[in-house]
């Protein structure tokens, strides 16, 4: 029946192109308009699949051959041709195998003089140009300059013709060729000339269609670079930009604001970044024979690209879209167990790194009684914190994994050819635990001086405490009351740092959970960096209390992007007020110290920090560049700074100009955080999202060949506007919440001080010492055997492993709030923990690139590598880290031990809420289209049970956005490996947002450091349940489970919480659109209707309204069924012509069942 129904419309089309009778070819013109005028285009795409356009392009050249023309026949078919071409993508090439570009640009020769026929023929032109090769061929064959005669200077009439022209030029000009012609001949000269005339004498913005289409015209010239050097030559800079502050207050004039904005950026002369070179400021020698890459900058005509730029990738861990091409494919490389990539006697050392596999628990009564008589000394000192686990009995057991670390210990210096980063050194004897009482008397005693006024010990280095707030009558009235005259703020406004720390020490609250003033200096005193680090950060010294709110994500202000786009072409046109002053410079120090009064004073140089340069703008604007990876000249996206000598309650601008993703969370209500030293020592010590305007979009600031490797790639810019809550205050910016290498060591420290050692089996062990000499720390937690039973210990040593890693990429902080929250889940004496303990034995590596934490680094390590990128093949040498790691996972393998769960916490910039990355075969094959054979290929799907019930228990957390695809780019990523070669079912990548959710309990808020260690202590909660789920259990641990649990009541309550209809894009539509390329389709090029509007608003001026003058072209006419207009009354009596209802209801019938 459905090819019956569809033989009608052939018949139809047949027909017209065999029929030479005139009423014939007008009643079947009549029913395809009336056909194609209702609904959508889906019945044009039908008409298109049965053969539609070339049938009509047949009738066209038969009805352009008579003579004289019949334009009762050419114009239904001209207006056919454009409403169905424009949806026909080899619509241009079936005009070439037609050969009808002749006919078409012949048909507008001959009507150059009759308006009604010229705008046809214009359409269908525009329509054809839409194929490149196709609009080449007619601008070769002199298209461009038939129609530059038609776009005359502004007239009240014949606007539609000049309509249908401009966008028929622009059409054309999409070809590179063309543009080229088109520049050599002067038209760009023209085109600016007219654009002027039309936008100056359009007062009451009535043709606002003609000024756009001049504007796309421009557009597309300015994609080569003759074209953007002949614009600039023609002050095409100057006028559009003049023409666009007209129209700024008039929201009507959108399009023609955007795309002026996007012909201004594209056409701004490109520059280098204004640093002597790309790479960073720091670099580090590798052991043996590696060298680090040479400098290679480009020049300024580098930055140039001839043509559309490209669009660009991300290489965030997990954060590029899946496309199907990148799928690995090969069922073979899906299922293979490699081989070990070191010698197998070599995974013997990692036994040292199991001690619970061997613990002698006969020494835990001696170890006991030594560690009392300690106790009484560590908790006199005064560095000892207050804090305890929430919920936990007072166990103030101390026992720390810190030792005093001589030039030997800390490895021989790395530029030494035979430098090889070790494994930490095991005697035979020390192979099950490492001297607890030795490390216990080192810690306490490096405790006290630090409190003390002694001098530091050999391996000390000294560390300052600033800047801290000018103001010291305020300081001493806030802070010190009762000491003012021990305080002397020196010439600099940074007060004595003997006096400062002491002070500070003690007005400390000791309100901060697991934090300690005291041991973060303790710690950052061994702190090996390549600066050298001499400032302590406050932030980090005196410790984040959470808010007691959650801070909403900010609103997107309209038309921010243009705004700052048109600010930056201001600077290049309106250079007058520009200040230009390098106000803090990290390879020029001297420049750190600004002369100019009124100025910020800026300072990066702490631990973890990263602001390379700033360069004052105006008053209260700097332009700010971020240092590069060490060994490296890309991956900027972290910063962290200071800056004092604000004024109060005045808006700074800041703008970080040599951002690399082409895409941020800034544009989707994420802030950056801001610390203010005034407000912690009011008692607000506090991380808080902050700043309004903000904005991500790709600036004029060039990458050299050498720096990306590919020509012509811009920079991005993040522009934010801050309020400062206090004058003259001392206040820290960041990309996200810091967490520093020195920061998770104090916090080890005082987690391992807190804990209760009779419940809890802690063993903080060095997995290896890293590139910069910084010991990378392994944690071992489980539950203490209950007795010393055989069947107790048996428990003990055969619980599975659950083996857990964190901020591998250095900038991904969030990762280590996360790590922070599943650590103190697991130390506490909350009874789920404690179950959970019995459950499994977690092996943790906290912070797996401690390098590149400590100096600022965003991905690499000082090998300037993506450690994540090491996993298939790493080196010993040069990623000790991952090199270890994986040997330890190849070590629990060996002896049938390999993990249950492996999670690396990363953090997304670029998608809202926390999700994970899992692997599996068929949901890759099937993703990429490969028939897969489940009677072969059979796979346990119990990789999806974790990530369902976070989905349930987690708030933040979402199901939806989890993949558990393996894509050919990740082969060597940590999840991937651990999948392959380790054959754990359940490897994932677990990605926390930079940014908040958008579903849930935590839906339109940001998440802060709360939300975030929560994630932590919810995925604790996911293994347990998994744990009840996929492993058989004994009574007793499932009679402690059902009094602790109820699942059930648990997993409703966080279904109703949560979005049942989650939207599966990364992101909803922006109320901006949000142009990152230099060509955007912003400008609705491709929308159907605005063409077939345009015809049906000639249609009814056709009909019989006078075209009047002041007619408005943005207004669309009324439709109306004009099926007559072009059609003789009735055929005679003897007419061949087809029974019009009959053959209509044939085709309708047709159409009702056709395919979508």
């Amino acid at each position: 029946m459905a090819e019956q129904e569809a033989s009608g419309l052939q018949v139809l089309l047949s027909t017209l192109q065999s029929s030479s009778d005139k009423d014939v070819i007008l009643n079947i013109l009549s029913v395809l308009t009336d056909l194609l005028s209702l609904g959508t285009g889906r019945r044009i795409h039908y008409v298109i699949s049965k053969g539609g356009c070339e049938a009509l392009l047949q009738a066209l050249a038969t009805a352009a051959r008579t003579e004289p023309p019949d334009h009762s026949t050419l114009l239904p078919l001209l207006r056919l041709l454009a409403r169905v071409g424009q949806r026909d993508r080899k619509f241009g090439l079936k005009v070439k195998k037609a050969e009808a570009t002749d006919t078409i640009l012949s048909l507008t020769r001959r009507n150059l003089c009759h308006h009604l026929q010229l705008i046809h023929c214009l359409w269908v032109l525009r329509v054809c140009a839409s194929n490149v090769t196709t609009g080449t061929t007619l601008g070769i064959n002199g298209a461009m300059e038939l129609i530059f005669k038609v776009i005359t200077p502004y007239s009240k009439r014949h606007v539609r013709t000049v309509r249908a022209a401009t966008e028929a030029l622009a059409a054309l000009l999409k070809s590179k060729s063309n543009s080229r012609r088109a520049v050599n001949r002067g038209y760009l000269c023209g085109l600016l000339r007219l654009y002027q005339d039309w936008h100056r004498n359009d007062v009451s913005n009535n043709y606002v269609s003609i000024r756009r289409g001049l504007l796309l015209c421009l557009k597309h010239i300015t994609n080569i670079q003759l074209g953007r050097e002949t614009f600039r030559g023609s002050q095409g800079m100057e006028i559009l930009f003049t023409s666009v502050e007209d129209c700024l207050s008039c929201k009507n004039l959108d399009p023609l604001i955007n795309i002026v904005t996007q012909i201004l950026r594209k056409c701004h002369p490109k520059e280098p970044l204004p640093v002597a070179t790309v790479r960073s400021s720091y670099s580090f020698p590798l052991p043996g024979n590696t060298k680090v890459e040479p400098q290679c900058e480009g020049s300024e005509g580098d930055c140039e690209s001839d043509g559309e730029e490209e669009t660009e990738k991300d290489l965030d861990n997990e954060e590029t879209k899946e496309e199907d091409c990148d799928l690995e494919t090969d069922v073979n490389k899906l299922r293979s167990r490699p081989v070990l990539d070191r010698p197998e006697e070599e995974l013997g050392q990692y036994e040292a790194l199991c001690p619970e596999l061997s613990y002698n628990f006969q020494e835990l009564e001696s170890e006991s009684e030594e560690e009392k008589s300690l106790e009484d000394r560590t908790e006199s000192s005064p560095s000892a914190p207050s804090h305890f686990i929430p919920s936990a009995t007072s166990a103030k057991q101390s026992s720390y994994r810190w030792r005093t670390q001589n030039v030997t210990e800390m490895g021989p210096d790395p530029g030494e050819k035979d430098f090889k980063v070790p494994l930490q050194s095991w005697t035979k004897k020390e192979k099950c635990r490492r001297d607890l009482i030795d490390e216990k008397r080192d810690i306490a005693e490096a405790a006290q001086d630090a409190d003390s006024g002694e001098d530091d010990p050999p391996w000390h280095h000294t560390l300052t405490l600033q800047p801290l707030p000018k103001d010291a009558a305020w300081y001493k009235k806030m802070a010190y009351p009762e000491c003012e005259a021990s305080i002397n703020p020196s010439p600099g406004g940074s007060l004595e740092t003997s006096d400062t720390v002491t002070n500070l020490l003690e007005k400390h609250q000791g309100d901060i959970p697991f934090h300690s003033p005291r041991f973060y200096i303790a710690r950052a005193n061994c702190v090996k960096s390549i600066p050298g680090y001499k400032d302590l950060a406050f932030p980090d010294f005196w410790g984040h209390q959470p808010p007691p709110y959650s801070k909403p994500m900010l609103e997107r202000k309209y038309g921010v992007q243009r705004e700052k786009v048109l600010d930056d072409v201001r600077r290049f046109i309106q250079p007058g007020d520009v200040i230009g002053r390098t106000v803090f410079d990290l390879d020029k120090p001297s420049h750190s110290s600004p002369a100019a009064p009124g100025c910020l004073t800026f300072l990066s140089k702490f631990e973890s920090g990263n602001l390379r340069k700033a360069i004052q703008v105006r008053e209260f604007e700097y332009d700010l560049i971020m240092n590069a990876d060490v060994n490296s000249n890309q991956h900027h996206q972290w910063f962290y700074f200071a800056v004092q000598d604000m004024k109060l309650e005045v808006p700074y601008r800041f703008n970080i100009i040599n951002c690399e993703k082409f895409n941020s969370q800034f544009n989707y209500g994420m802030q950056p955080v801001m610390y203010s030293v005034k407000e912690a020592l009011l008692g607000r010590p506090r991380w808080l999202r902050a700043g309004h305007d903000i904005c991500y979009y790709k600036n004029h600031y060039c990458c050299s060949a050498a720096a990306r490797g590919i020509r012509g790639r811009c920079y991005y810019t993040l522009t934010f506007s801050i309020k400062f809550p206090h004058k003259d205050d001392v206040c820290y910016l960041a990309y996200h919440y810091p967490y520093t290498y020195s920061t998770m060591m104090s916090h080890l420290d005082i987690l391992e001080q807190n804990r209760n050692p009779k419940k809890v089996y802690w063993r903080q062990q060095t997995l290896c010492q890293t590139l910069g000499g910084n010991l990378c720390p392994l944690l071992t937690i489980t539950a203490m055997p209950e007795s010393k039973k055989r069947g107790d210990l048996e428990q003990f040593c055969d619980r599975p492993y659950v083996f857990l890693m964190a901020r591998v990429h250095p900038g991904e902080s969030n990762a280590s709030w996360v790590m922070k929250g599943t650590l103190e889940f697991l130390v506490s004496s909350d009874p789920i923990a404690d179950l959970l303990r019995k459950c499994f034995i977690f092996k943790i590596v906290p912070m797996l690139n401690p390098d590149g934490v400590i100096n600022g680094n965003h991905r690499c390590s000082l090998s300037g590598d993506d450690l994540n990128r090491q996993w298939l093949t790493p080196n010993s040498q040069l990623h000790p880290t991952i090199y270890h790691a994986k040997g330890l996972l190849y070590y629990l393998r060996s002896i049938g031990r390999a993990p249950l769960v492996f999670c690396d916490y990363h953090g997304h910039s670029q998608k809202k809420n926390v999700f994970l990355y899992g692997c599996s075969i068929k949901e890759t094959l099937w993703q990429a289209g490969c028939a897969v054979d489940t009677t072969v290929i059979a796979e346990d799907v119990g990789y999806r049970t974790l990530p369902k019930i976070l989905d349930k228990v987690a708030p933040a957390f979402v199901m939806n956005s989890c993949s558990f695809l393996v894509e050919k780019s990740r082969e060597s990523t940590a999840r991937v490996v651990v999948w392959k070669e380790m054959g754990v079912l359940r490897s994932y990548t677990m990605e926390s947002t930079y940014c908040g959710c958008d579903h849930g309990l935590y839906k339109g808020l940001q998440l802060g450091t709360q939300e975030l260690e929560e994630m932590g202590s919810k995925f604790c909660l996911g293994l347990l349940i998994l744990h009840l789920k996929s492993l058989p259990c004994n009574k007793k641990v499932m009679a402690q489970a059902a009094l602790l649990l109820d699942l059930e009541e648990e997993i409703t309550d966080r279904a109703q919480r949560s979005n049942s209809s989650l939207e599966t894009d990364d992101e909803p539509p922006c109320v901006e659109e949000i142009d990152y390329n230099t060509d955007s389709c912003s400008d609705d090029e491709g929308d159907f209707s605005e063409l077939d509007q345009e015809i049906q608003e000639c249609l009814s001026w056709a009909e019989g309204e006078t075209e009047d003058e002041e007619v408005t072209m943005g207004q669309s006419c009324s439709s109306k069924a004009l099926r007559g207009l072009y059609i003789s009354s009735q055929p005679a009596s003897n007419s061949t012509a087809l029974p019009l209802r009959s053959t209509a209801l044939g085709v309708y019938s047709g159409f009702k069942s056709s395919p979508a």
